[in-house]
């Protein structure tokens, strides 16, 4: 009589990773392609059309400007989720766990800051004042309006059913003041960091690392368009 082999255990499911939540600048992405488009196209020209030095000053000038209009325009970004802050720079890339995150500050930029005093800015999250007087123009003609209805609103029921049979309230989001887009993600950054920052998957050290794939092109076309500018 044979005995069954025994079963190994199923392996068990790992905890699902929660996904990043991207924070770009739509008005910067537009602005770099524009200027890259344009940078290559007359750099390009040049390689074609020039004579001498002047296609080697050109091809200088694109190593130099190419990945540094890319730097400041396209790469900066903020990932986030439930264990950490990425912040993607033009030239470095800092991962600060929630644990790690002191707080954000709004000025003339955004910022976040950690417990050490080191503070880093958010390129991707640019503070807008007309974004904010734009708000707060909206705020004022919501908050006029709302006064005109109050009459109204109280012979209703607060509570009605929309399309689809899912109720809903009929004063939903009229408690939220209208917020700048930059100061709308402020916001969620703060609640995610305020909810996170215990957790013990969200603590850990700070990590800075240089984006070399930026830096050093824009270092060597610097150095051989000012070599080549200088020789003449």
């Amino acid at each position: 009589m044979t005995t069954p082999e025994p079963q190994s255990p199923s392996p068990q499911p790992s905890e699902p990773v929660s996904k990043d939540r991207v924070h770009r600048s739509p008005a910067g992405i537009a602005g770099g392609v524009l200027l890259l488009a344009l940078a290559l196209w007359l750099g390009i020209d040049a390689l074609v059309t020039g004579e001498g030095s002047t296609r080697w000053k050109a091809l200088a000038m694109l190593v130099f400007l190419v990945p540094l209009i890319a730097a400041y325009t396209v790469r900066p970004a903020v990932f986030a989720n439930e264990d950490r802050l990425r912040v993607r720079n033009p030239f470095r890339v800092i991962v600060l766990p929630w644990g790690q995150v002191a707080a954000f500050r709004s000025s003339y930029s955004n910022e976040v800051l950690v417990p050490s005093g080191d503070k880093y800015q958010l390129w991707s999250v640019p503070v807008s004042l007309r974004g904010r007087k734009k708000a707060a123009r909206q705020e004022d003609r919501r908050a006029a309006g709302g006064g005109r209805r109050g009459g109204l609103l109280s012979g209703m029921e607060t509570s009605q059913f929309g399309p689809g049979g899912r109720g809903a309230t009929a004063t939903d989001g009229a408690d939220r003041p209208v917020r700048a887009q930059g100061d709308r993600i402020m916001d969620e950054l703060r609640d995610l960091q305020e909810a996170r920052k215990d957790a013990a998957a969200s603590q850990g050290e700070v990590t800075v690392r240089w984006a070399y794939e930026i830096v050093v092109p824009v270092v060597v076309g610097a150095v051989a368009l000012a070599v080549l500018l200088g020789v003449g």
